[in-house]
């Protein structure tokens, strides 16, 4: 039994190396829902999303999000009524917002969607959101806290990052089967994610940091900061907000009272040993995705880890 912590395309891109290598049904991927947000009338689940079209073989690779060859005719009449479409939102991934939404409303639970919706696009695999609850993040700025989405998309991550708020923390418990996966696995993994608003949504929710602390698995990362950047995303300007260096060594840091293996890439060769002085080992290879092969053999070496 393996279990995965996961975000948005980082983790998903990993995860289609991994699932070349172990059953899915012996796979559980546990992901961040602290980017969900409603829009339009529709509950938009983005990371989860992503990485159920990802698996599925149906997301725009492209883009990296989205479902390949769509068009966004829905939006764009949207558009002419006066709303501002500054998230994009395909028509057939409309689809799977409008099936989870009617759900909702029938007082469905997102994790009983998210499988629902998982085996439908042909997944064997189980794909939990971290929490059933509300929870968002939100991201504080000079002009005030906004949602992460409006962060990120419509502001296109611009401002400077003063702080993160986790709305929700307090009262949001782990989805059903989320503590029990980590605590019955032989291995957990943390994809490489943005440590602050992905993975470290994930950590904020009651129980689940100390499962990873009680587990008898072994726990291994793979760092999503490569030479001091993020591959994609905004997490140097959210770790730089939180005063913390932009590094392979910070996010092992982060990671470092519950993780067994650090795994960085060849171009971090030097944080090494600096990472292991954390009391966690620290493995040098190629993190950088850029084909099938590459991801398969950075999953083999998390496997191995």
């Amino acid at each position: 039994m393996i279990t995965a912590l996961a975000g948005g395309v980082g983790a998903a891109r990993f995860l289609t190396g991994l699932v070349r290598l172990v059953k899915g049904e012996d796979l559980t991927v546990i992901v961040n829902t602290g980017d969900d947000i409603d829009l339009f009338g529709l509950h938009i689940s983005p990371d989860v999303d992503i990485v159920t079209y990802t698996l599925a073989g149906i997301v725009d690779e492209e883009k990296g999000w989205g479902i390949k060859g769509d068009t966004f005719r829905c939006l764009e009449a949207l558009g002419k009524f006066g709303c501002e479409p500054w998230f994009n939102l395909g028509d057939k991934d409309l689809a799977t917002h409008m099936f989870r939404t009617g759900l909702l409303k029938n007082g469905f639970k997102l994790s009983e969607i998210t499988v629902q919706v998982s085996r439908a696009l042909g997944l064997d695999l189980t794909i939990l959101p971290m929490t059933d609850d509300k929870f968002e993040t939100r991201i504080v700025t000079e002009s005030g806290s906004v949602h992460f989405q409006e962060y990120l998309v419509k502001r296109g991550a611009k401002d400077e990052v003063l702080g993160v708020e986790f709305l929700g923390v307090e009262s949001a418990k782990p989805a059903v089967g989320v503590v029990e996966a980590i605590m019955d696995s032989e291995l957990v993994v943390v994809c490489p994610s943005n440590p602050v608003v992905s993975i470290g949504t994930i950590l904020a929710v009651k129980g689940v940091r100390e499962a990873l602390k009680r587990t008898g698995a072994r726990k291994v990362a793979v760092s999503p900061i490569i030479a001091g950047a993020p591959v994609k995303g905004p997490a140097d300007k959210l770790l730089r907000g939180l005063g913390l260096e932009v590094s392979a060594f910070s996010v092992a840091k982060l990671y470092s009272d519950f993780l067994d293996t650090f795994i960085l890439d060849t171009a971090d060769s030097a944080e090494k040993g600096r990472i292991e002085k954390l009391g966690v080992e620290a493995k040098v290879t190629n993190t950088i995705m850029k084909s099938l092969d590459d991801k398969i053999e950075l999953a083999r070496t998390v496997l191995e880890g």
